[in-house]
């Protein structure tokens, strides 16, 4: 059962080509203690825009494709509340299992709360070549060792999520996030959480696509290896 927020929360779900799974997302993250719950519209081509409406979410829709990360910091600009909770717009109904991710921030116990997925998902998926990248690439930049650090699900104070910015515009916007968090000094707790995601195959047109996500990601780790300065503040 949720708890009662102590703090304004708004849901924010990039979604591309997402029709067949945003509507169960948007609907699963209302039951959430947030007070909003925004979805960008990221040159879908497919009803994704409408049918998150139809289902209670506020839209934001971009002009064209612009990227995973691109999306998630347009829909930062729409964000009022204290706190945003990132999520991906495949979840489907198990979107509402997220609210311990909040109460991370709320109890003190991180500044930044990231999903561990884990259910056991269906048989299928990758390699692993790209998490393992990014595992190894922050342990080697930031001496911290995570499960996920290609998770999509987040809880962070949206003060101190713009104090991050500029981040990555595609698929590299979570490693970028990480590393940011962590050279800022950013207390970061990961949460095993029972969600379930789409789990892609090992079509060509699939594997092209973790193929570049391994490319953003091994760019990221490039250009972000020089720290940040530290952040005084979590919040302003």
């Amino acid at each position: 059962m949720n708890e009662p927020p102590a703090l304004s929360a708004c849901v924010l779900i990039p979604a591309f080509n997402e029709a067949q799974n945003i509507g169960n997302t948007v609907r699963a993250a209302r039951r959430l203690p947030v007070t909003d719950v925004l979805v960008v519209d990221d040159g879908s081509r497919d009803g994704t825009a409408a049918i998150a409406e139809a289902a209670g979410a506020r839209v934001l829709r971009l002009p064209r494709n612009l990227g995973k990360g691109a999306a998630i910091q347009a829909g930062l600009g729409e964000v009022t509340s204290e706190a945003v909770l990132l999520l991906d717009a495949d979840l489907g109904d198990s979107a509402g299992h997220a609210a311990p991710l909040l109460f991370s921030l709320l109890r003190g116990c991180s500044d930044m709360a990231v999903a561990v997925f884990s259910s056991r998902q269906r048989r299928g998926g990758g390699l692993g070549l790209a998490v393992g990248l990014a595992r190894w690439g922050v342990f080697i930049l930031t001496g911290r060792l995570l499960k996920a650090p290609l998770s999509g699900q987040r809880a962070i104070f949206s003060d101190t999520l713009r104090r991050l910015l500029p981040l990555p515009t595609d698929f590299g916007f979570e490693v970028g996030l990480t590393l940011r968090a962590l050279q800022a000094g950013l207390k970061i707790e990961e949460i095993p959480l029972p969600l379930l995601h789409r789990v892609t195959g090992r079509s060509p047109k699939e594997i092209w696509h973790r193929s570049r996500q391994f490319y953003h990601i091994g760019r990221v780790l490039f250009t972000y290896r020089k720290p940040v300065r530290r952040l005084e503040e979590t919040r302003i």
